[in-house]
């Protein structure tokens, strides 16, 4: 272990492999002690492969690369051409968590969705966390995500948010939720993706390991969509409604279909009638009890939203409303995973649950805020500053890493609408081993997990680690190009 530029390596064991694997103070590392040793949790993964050979080593990392390959995982990356799909890169190495890490992170995530699919049922309702004063109401009923006909809507269970994908990320501080993602969360179907391909060329190892699995998802996630079905039906009929082809997940729409058993739908496959929603079939129509949405708020029904929605089913939402059918996650979620609100969570924890927050937030500046905005213009070259509605890492300024010119670029578009900017320091992500051209080097993680809320709340023991492959990047955003890796969750 070497602190500085990693070296060539010269030697055909792991060790050297690793021996000029850059170890920074200023980082928490997934793997290894800032001494250069394997923490207590890797000690069984590290052992095992201080025989294998570098050409061993290449060789794990070329199957699991193929895999991908064959299966055709890939996510649209957007950029000055257009859209391009690339295979996912994935790397080797998983992540490894410990059962105390992993049960603090369950307890934290499970928390944070109860308060939170308490909250969407409050501002559709009696709006009482308004009129107490816990947040401004203009920023709740002024968010672009806050859609008035959702009022008075209620959901099985009280379960808006179905399907919650929190980002975790780890700081020497420890674990915090960088953001929420209650709309149409994606990533579910890489975690098993990555699994697949990793497991089946590790096998020795995850077994030794005693690694829990995950492959019972699709089960978790059916049984969850079930428990949501308005007739109570323990068989109810569940269909994944998508875009269709071009969608940048299609990829993972088809393998969660596949996964739980559905079936897989665009708009024109379903049509309103008598106030239910059917499938159409070569049997003729067939009544449908729960949608598993994949298309946003704006496109579900063009009778109520966008009128130009091709994506939707007209009176959909109307079938909705009266509880005939169930949408997951429900519409006008995303009002609590936009970026203004999310520095409210901690508060919105302690009003509806009267607990202290597990989990906790990144400080973040409200741009909407006098004060708030003059720092953050004064700071740009020390923060990250994203657009309150975004999604995808699309939009947003990451301050020490853009040029002067672009910080004086972006400084105007926030001067002309600061309601619509947050800003949070640069944090200092953990990082994780990744096999590099030249050896192993350090690369930024963080983790995509997958909460599911019915009747019962149910969490899979992994999740979509998400890595930045650019040398000291910090943005590991599939649709920036960012890669991903196993997640080894060990037992007590």
């Amino acid at each position: 272990m070497t602190k500085g530029n990693p070296n060539h390596p010269s030697s055909a064991s792991l060790e050297n492999l690793f021996s000029s694997y850059e170890i920074n103070d200023q980082y928490f590392d997934e793997m290894f002690f800032p001494n250069g040793e394997p923490r207590f949790h890797c000690q069984a993964f590290w052992n095992d492969f201080k025989s294998k050979s570098v050409s061993e080593i290449a060789d794990l990392q070329e199957r699991v690369e193929r895999s991908f390959l064959y299966e055709g995982i890939t996510f649209a990356v957007y950029g000055e051409e257009g859209a391009q799909e690339r295979i996912i890169p994935i790397d080797l190495f998983p992540r490894i968590v410990s059962a105390e890490d992993w049960n603090f992170i369950e307890r934290g995530v499970k928390q944070r969705l109860e308060a939170l699919n308490l909250f969407i049922g409050d501002i559709y309702s009696s709006r009482q966390i308004l009129s107490d004063g816990v947040i401004p109401e203009d920023q709740v009923l002024g968010c672009p995500q806050y859609l008035v006909q959702m009022r008075g809507v209620e959901s099985p269970h009280g379960a808006f948010v179905s399907i919650c994908g929190s980002d975790i990320v780890r700081t020497r501080d420890g674990f915090m939720v960088l953001e929420d993602n209650l709309r149409v969360p994606s990533g579910a179907s890489y975690m098993l993706a990555n699994r697949q391909a990793v497991k089946s060329s590790l096998r020795q190892q995850y077994r030794k390991n005693r690694v829990r699995a995950i492959d019972n998802y699709g089960q978790m996630l059916r049984a969850t969509l079930a428990e949501m079905s308005p007739s109570g039906d323990p068989d109810p009929c569940i269909v994944l409604l998508t875009p269709g082809i071009h969608n940048s997940a299609f990829y993972e729409h088809m393998l969660l279909a596949r996964e739980m058993g559905v079936e897989l739908v665009q708009g024109l496959d379903l049509v309103v009638h008598n106030a239910h929603v059917y499938m159409r079939t070569t049997k003729g129509l067939r009544k449908v009890d729960v949608i598993y949405r994949r298309i946003d708020d704006d496109f579900i029904d063009p009778l109520v939203f966008r009128e130009d929605s091709l994506l939707g089913v007209p009176g959909l939402f109307y079938v909705h409303k009266i509880g005939n059918v169930t949408i997951a996650n429900s519409p006008g979620t995303g009002v609590a995973d936009d970026k203004s609100v999310y520095a409210y969570i901690p508060d919105i924890i302690r009003y509806y649950l009267s607990e202290e927050p597990i989990l906790s937030n990144v400080d973040t500046f409200l741009c909407r805020n006098p004060e708030h905005l003059e720092y953050t213009l004064d700071n740009l070259d020390k923060l990250v500053v994203k657009i309150v509605g975004g999604s995808g890492g699309y939009g947003m300024l990451v301050g020490p890493h853009a040029s002067p010119a672009e910080r004086a670029d972006y400084a105007e578009k926030v001067r002309k609408d600061p309601s619509n900017f947050i800003a949070q320091p640069t944090l200092s992500l953990s990082r994780s081993p990744c096999l590099a051209e030249n050896g192993s080097a350090p690369r930024h993680v963080d983790l995509r997990v997958f909460l599911l809320q019915g009747q019962n709340s149910r969490l899979v023991p992994g999740a979509f680690c998400r890595v930045a492959l650019t040398p000291g990047s910090l943005v590991v955003n599939s649709s920036q190009g960012g890669g991903g890796k196993d997640v080894w969750v060990l037992p007590s």
